[in-house]
């Protein structure tokens, strides 16, 4: 298997991650380990170059381009250090030969700075985004995307490249209409831990929705990640999300589609492989 999002050089590992590490190697698996500003960037690749399994994107979060108040439910709280997309930086990052994406990056309207108007914090996401995205081409690798309500608004920016992407949609949670855009596009499209969650009693419908992408994507279209340490699977809910729990996504998708999890395993591990230029 390949965890194609994970975050494994993130302080909630900083005590034990050769030991999560080695049972993903025990597995037989491959990470993706992604940066979300300069630090956790250059981690990513250090992590990379330690172990044989791990490999690196590196990339600005739209989240660190003001100073934001997080608080996601499995992480700690934090402020987000504001940083700028430093194009060199990451270009020099780049260079090494385990750096395979570029990301995660993208446009972000959940979290909205104090004091910031969403138009303002948009144009500078998309400006930052815009980057990125000459990085990627650049040095010839795909994109990490980062979308949380703002799908319209980066389908827009996505087609205003007039080409096809190279990338993935990190964590897709929309609707059906949504994924086809992204996938005529040419993007393919990562599911994670949410797929096994239950629908909400009060508002069932976007579980449906999700779940209606996962029945209907191509199978040469389809991700599997964690996000690790966010978003454990329904089986493991309420612990930290570790990156072997991507088992529980692959069973998951098979459930929907009717077919076999070795079948399913198989098929995400080589349209992971392929995106990102991987031994399969």
């Amino acid at each position: 298997m390949i965890d194609t999002h994970c975050h494994i050089q993130f302080k909630a590992y900083k005590d034990d991650y050769e030991a999560v590490i080695k049972k993903c190697t025990d597995f037989g698996m491959i990470l993706n380990a992604v940066g979300t500003q300069q630090t956790t960037s250059a981690k990513a690749v250090e992590f990379a170059q330690k172990f044989d399994n791990v490999y690196a994107t590196i990339g600005l979060h739209p989240v660190h381009l003001f100073p934001t108040y997080v608080d996601e439910a499995e992480g700690d709280a934090f402020v987000s250090r504001q940083e700028n997309f430093d194009y060199e930086y990451y270009k020099q990052l780049g260079q090494n030969k385990k750096v395979i994406a570029i990301g995660e990056c993208g446009l972000e309207l959940f979290h909205i700075p104090e004091g910031k108007n969403e138009e303002e914090v948009l144009q500078k996401q998309r400006e930052n985004f815009i980057l990125q995205y000459k990085l990627a081409q650049e040095l010839n690798i795909p994109l990490v995307i980062h979308v949380r309500d703002a799908h319209a608004q980066m389908i827009d920016l996505l087609k205003s490249f007039n080409a096809k992407i190279n990338g993935t949609i990190h964590c897709y949670t929309g609707n059906w209409e949504f994924a086809q855009e992204y996938l005529a596009l040419g993007l393919h499209l990562g599911f994670t831990g949410v797929i096994t969650f239950p629908a909400k009693k009060t508002n069932p419908k976007p579980q449906w929705d999700l779940l209606e992408v996962v029945r209907n994507i191509p199978t040469d279209r389809m991700l599997v990640e964690t996000d690790a340490p966010y978003l454990a699977p329904q089986a493991y809910r309420g612990q930290r999300c570790e990156p072997w729990m991507v088992l529980e996504v692959n069973k998951k998708i098979a459930e929907v589609k009717g077919m076999g999890l070795e079948e399913i395993a198989k098929l995400t591990h080589e349209n992971a492989a392929r995106l990102f230029n991987l031994s399969p």
